[in-house]
């Protein structure tokens, strides 16, 4: 392991990715994407109608709020409402309303202390982005990746889509097994990692994107030799294609949460992390469409939801998991969606075990889920529910949505200590509990 950590600390810090050909799987390598994406960033500072574009707001009546909320349950309330909860700092909560919410807002007792339209919002934030951020991956360059990584490694991975998003894309998914490919079941532990429920989160695609380069770069090294030979590791980057290529549309950032559900009335998109049948639309979540916290019409409603509970659902060997999510720098485990601890004592343990453990090495702080606020729907706390899977809900770090290239380097490095820890667990969780 000590080796693992010092080749993780030589990381050099990452820029945005130079304008190159697509790397062919004979020199793809986690060394070589480092080496792709830190030319001098100079050289590709956008126009300034470039940068205009990145840092447009997108005109849907959506303010950024500060509200007073005292507590988890004043907070739970305001997910109901459907206001999008960002910041938490001390008694106050900052994020997105629509019209919808600030509405509810008002006739509901809440204070708002200061509102401001997004548009207004972002022109005040402009500073804080990034140059460029084509660092990034979007949909199709994570696909080409995916692909080449799995044609240089035929021998331990293989790729296929475990289902279509509602606008057709493939969700793929990258399996590292020495002796089992695409679907083809295994009785080997198995490791799940999933990114980008929420499309806005672009960093959450990042990191196990780059986890699964690096592995294929570490595959010799005995821990991780060994990882690769006694178990079953899935890294799912993006789950949700539509939701992340609507919001870079037109190299504009859109602010935007949900899936491309067009709704009843309109509007666009429901939570996917809260559309799992996990208490489905108790608390924390919104029954309006136009909500960014919008549970959807029913459980599992959506195609990218379904697909988890197939994949899931077929795959009784699977141990332990994290969904990726930005931002907060926490480490969240069950229950989300109630205040009650899980019910087993062992597995408890087990969870404030590996939650501790794996804060130590990103420096995030480990706390059950609905102690920052109850929501249901999260799809932790059905992994567990539904498998007793050791599920582990990932807030990376930034200080927003958008926290531009640099930060890659950082977030990337402490959660790939963090996934291999997890996998050095994977054989027997409660092991931790002896």
């Amino acid at each position: 392991m000590k080796k693992l950590l010092i080749s993780i600390a030589l990381f050099g810090v990452l820029c945005a990715r130079a304008v190159s050909a697509p790397l062919s799987p004979e020199n793809i390598s986690f060394n070589q994407l480092l080496k792709d994406i830190t030319a001098p960033a100079a050289a590709r500072a956008p126009e300034p109608e470039e940068r205009s574009a990145i840092l447009s707001a997108p005109s849907d009546g959506r303010y950024w709020v500060t509200v007073k909320a005292a507590d988890k349950y004043a907070r739970t309330r305001l997910l109901e409402a459907g206001m999008d909860i960002v910041e938490i700092k001390g008694d106050n909560v900052s994020g997105f309303a629509g019209p919808h919410t600030m509405e509810l807002l008002q006739s509901g007792g809440f204070v708002v202390l200061s509102r401001v339209p997004l548009s207004e919002y972002l022109a005040g934030r402009q500073k804080d982005f990034p140059a460029a951020d084509a660092v990034y991956h979007n949909y199709k360059e994570t696909w080409d990746l995916l692909k080449q990584m799995a044609a240089k490694n035929p021998d331990i991975a293989s790729l296929f889509s475990i289902g279509k998003s509602i606008e057709g894309r493939d969700i793929w998914c990258l399996r590292i097994n020495s002796n089992a490919k695409g679907e083809a079941p295994s009785s080997k532990p198995g490791a799940l990692f999933i990114g980008n429920h929420h499309a806005r989160e672009h960093l959450s695609n990042e990191v196990p994107l780059l986890f699964a380069a690096w592995l294929f770069d570490h595959r010799g090294d005995t821990a991780i030799k060994g990882y690769i030979a006694g178990l079953d590791i899935y890294i799912i980057p993006m789950l949700n294609p539509d939701g992340v290529e609507y919001d870079i549309k037109n190299g504009s950032y859109q602010y935007f949460r949900k899936n491309a559900r067009v709704n009843p009335d309109k509007s666009i998109g429901v939570d996917l992390n809260r559309n799992y049948d996990s208490w489905w639309c108790e608390s924390g979540a919104s029954t309006y469409p136009g909500a960014d916290t919008y549970c959807g019409p029913k459980a599992f409603s959506e195609p990218e939801s379904q697909a988890v509970k197939r994949f899931i659902e077929a795959r009784k060997n699977l141990k332990t998991h994290i969904s990726y999510h930005s931002y907060a720098s926490s480490i969240l485990y069950p229950w989300g969606g109630k205040e009650e601890d899980v019910p087993k004592a062992q597995d408890k343990q087990v969870f404030v075990k590996m939650a501790a453990e794996m804060a130590k090495l990103t420096g995030y702080t480990p706390e059950k889920s609905s102690d920052m606020y109850i929501a249901t729907g999260d799809s932790c706390d059905w992994a567990y529910a539904a498998g007793g899977i050791f599920a582990f809900t990932f807030e990376l770090e930034g200080n927003g949505f958008y926290p531009g290239a640099a930060i890659i380097s950082k977030a990337v490095s402490s959660n790939i200590k963090a996934a291999v820890y997890l996998l050095s667990v994977t054989d027997d969780p409660y092991k931790l509990a002896q």
